[in-house]
């Protein structure tokens, strides 16, 4: 049997107006990206904040453009196996951790929440979600600000041999209570995340560079190229000469 302030809440979404637009809400909340997409994947709304952070005018700079037309192919590419995940189960996807390389060539990391989007047969038509960066959601995480220690020390030394015993003291933590409250922040461990970083990274040089893949390799951190291929081939789905080649 129906709660009744399930009625309330379709009693009152029937009575909005077309020009009742909850988005611009987000525009609001600092440091918060905000976006829509159809079942076809194509961008139907966004924030400001999303539409800046893509050097665009307005919001419709972006409408009816998709990732692949927006993003570098190897983030388009993540960005639409969590969306069709997503419209195929009609599950949210919460607490995926994005990278993306500034300028400076250092990683930023920032923090994406999924949803589906049901019309009114309750099929799902689209995806909507949120996009946060990791220092705009520092204030959220005061219980696990130890970690930023950690963190940062990823951010500026990925391409270096990184200790994990050593990166957990840098916290002041033990290496399990370490593990622990890392996968709670960001949903998988440490050493999964460095090596995440250095796959992005190395997707970049592999691209736009014509370096060795074994100089890639220990560019970034890797002992050997077979090392590098293997985790590569991992998070990618492929090898190394094989997304370089696809370019």
């Amino acid at each position: 049997m129906p709660h009744e302030s399930d009625h309330l809440k379709s009693e009152f979404l029937r009575e909005l107006s077309p020009k009742s637009h909850f988005e611009v809400l987000f525009d609001q909340l600092p440091g918060i990206s905000f976006f829509v997409k159809n079942r076809d994947f194509q961008f139907v709304s966004a924030n400001k904040a999303f539409w800046q952070r893509l050097d665009c005018n307005s919001e419709d700079d972006i409408i009816g453009r998709d990732d692949y037309d927006l993003f570098p192919y190897q983030l388009a590419r993540k960005f639409r196996a969590d969306d069709e995940q997503v419209v195929q189960t009609g599950e949210p996807m919460l607490k995926i951790v994005e990278l993306f390389f500034n300028r400076q060539g250092l990683p930023d990391w920032y923090f994406t929440n999924k949803f589906p989007v049901f019309g009114r047969d309750d099929s799902v038509i689209g995806v909507m979600g949120t996009v946060q960066s990791y220092s705009g959601r520092k204030s959220a995480l005061t219980p696990h600000l130890q970690l930023d220690r950690a963190v940062s020390y990823i951010r500026e030394h990925f391409h270096e041999s990184v200790n994990m015993t050593d990166l957990a003291k840098r916290t002041g933590m033990s290496v399990r209570q370490f593990n622990r409250r890392f996968r709670e922040v960001f949903g998988t461990n440490p050493r999964t995340f460095l090596i995440k970083t250095r796959i992005q990274a190395a997707c970049v040089d592999l691209r736009s560079t014509e370096k060795p893949i074994s100089e890639i390799a220990l560019d970034y951190g890797f002992c050997d190229q077979s090392s590098f291929t293997q985790h590569f081939r991992t998070h990618m789905g492929e090898t190394p000469m094989r997304y370089r080649k696809g370019k």
